[in-house]
């Protein structure tokens, strides 16, 4: 792959959070050898972002649905990056292309079910090539899934033993753009949306009936089932309520855990991880009991086909996004604790100023695509790991170091 003209290519480039992605690398890799273009399915569009970010960079032009196109962009990367949503529509041939160029991905997808046809279709052949095709780099579900793999990794550096549970409590303030929510509404309106339930939906094939009898089997299926109700947290000393994301987070984070175990190295025996939204006082209960009525309405009315179609056209559409004032003064907090067999807690912290949704997303993406491209050779797993990977399988401390560096914070302290 070295002969490739290039060693990244931003796919979506003209869209929302794509244009983001231009304006990130033109800050943070223009002095740097890297070879990178953007590319997408008008030209003109792409043109008028080039220049409005005021960087001198190739624009490539395909359709997603134009196969032959596609194959022509990704067989001059090395990696590929796309911003470009809903990608069940959107994302197939970009993915079916990369696994057959040996060419890494990443996304910013938080659509589970399509995931799972990802890891049917291609994790056996990626995983043989040593592709690594990595969905879910964005707020979906880097802080969830890294933070997580830190901290288990950290607690069993430092105590020498196995880790039975993490749960991860956010905290945040931002605002949604369209293409999110376009691709959550694509996801209610196909037959997906009935596979979000499954816990385990994400594990290794080999494994995901396994899991699901060893959840009941061994009596921690409420522990793996999703939140519903709101409840006091001893860890935390607060009340926390279901985090609307936690359906898509946690299958991530388990299916790391599966990979892990695959590899021979695993979180812990019986391991669970759970999420949750954490509310401080005052008024800590009333927020969390409101909080959870609130998201019980919305996603049942989202189940509903006449309610979707009276509330797609009032929604943001898809190239419309919060104002810069909305996406830099927001932030994200996700702190996590692990608790190893022996019942002490290893806590963690993952927290960043800007938006979650946008600017949030755009470093965690950004970042994991650099990774790939700069240091292949660090990477977990060494060059032979490949498949359907997770940021925690597939990046592991070299985009938790990059983030770092990127000026986000990422802590871990033992606590008991």
């Amino acid at each position: 792959m070295s002969d490739r003209p290039y060693d990244v290519v931003l796919y979506g480039a003209s869209g929302f959070v794509g244009k983001q992605t231009v304006q990130y690398f033109a800050n943070h890799v223009s002095s740097k050898p890297m070879r990178w273009a953007i590319a997408g399915r008008n030209r003109q569009k792409l043109e008028a972002v080039r220049d409005a970010v005021g960087v001198t960079v190739d624009v490539l032009v395909a359709d997603s649905q134009d196969q032959s196109a596609i194959d022509a962009i990704v067989s001059q990367t090395r990696v590929l990056l796309t911003t470009a949503g809903p990608f069940a529509l959107y994302g197939n041939a970009l993915v079916d292309a990369c696994v057959r160029f040996k060419t890494h991905y990443v996304d910013i997808t938080g659509e589970t079910p399509w995931v799972r046809t990802l890891i049917d279709r291609y994790h056996a052949q990626a995983a043989a090539d040593g592709t690594r095709i990595i969905p879910c780099c964005g707020f979906d579900s880097v802080p969830s899934d890294l933070g997580t793999y830190l901290v288990i990794r950290h607690l069993q550096r430092e105590w020498g033993m196995p880790c039975q549970q993490v749960n991860a409590y956010f905290q945040m303030s931002g605002g949604f753009n369209g293409g999110t929510l376009a691709s959550a509404l694509n996801l209610y309106n196909s037959a997906g949306v009935a596979q979000m339930n499954e816990p385990f939906l994400l594990n290794p094939s080999t494994s995901q009936i396994q899991a699901q009898n060893d959840s009941l089997r061994d009596g921690k299926a409420e522990r793996d089932r999703d939140p519903q109700i709101p409840s006091f947290d001893c860890n935390l000393n607060t009340w926390i309520a279901p985090f609307f994301m936690g359906p898509v987070n946690t299958r991530i984070v388990r299916r790391s855990s599966a990979l892990h175990e695959e590899w021979q190295e695993p979180y812990g025996p019986g391991f669970t991880y759970q999420e949750y939204l954490k509310f401080d006082e005052p008024l800590a209960w009333l927020k969390a009991t409101g909080v959870t009525a609130g998201l019980a309405l919305f996603t049942g009315a989202l189940k509903q086909p006449q309610v979707r179609s009276l509330v797609q056209p009032i929604l943001p559409q898809p190239g419309s996004g919060p104002s810069e004032q909305t996406m830099n003064e927001g932030w994200f907090s996700c702190e996590l604790v692990g608790t190893a067999v022996d019942g002490r807690k290893m806590r963690g912290l993952i927290r960043d100023q800007g938006d979650p949704g946008n600017r949030a997303t755009v470093k965690f993406v950004c970042e994991a695509a650099l990774s790939l491209a700069l240091q292949t050779d660090e990477l977990p797993g060494g060059q032979t790991r490949g498949g359907i990977l997770t940021p925690a399988t597939g990046l592991g401390d070299v985009l938790a170091e990059r983030l770092r560096r990127a000026g986000m914070t990422i802590e871990m302290n033992s606590s008991s």
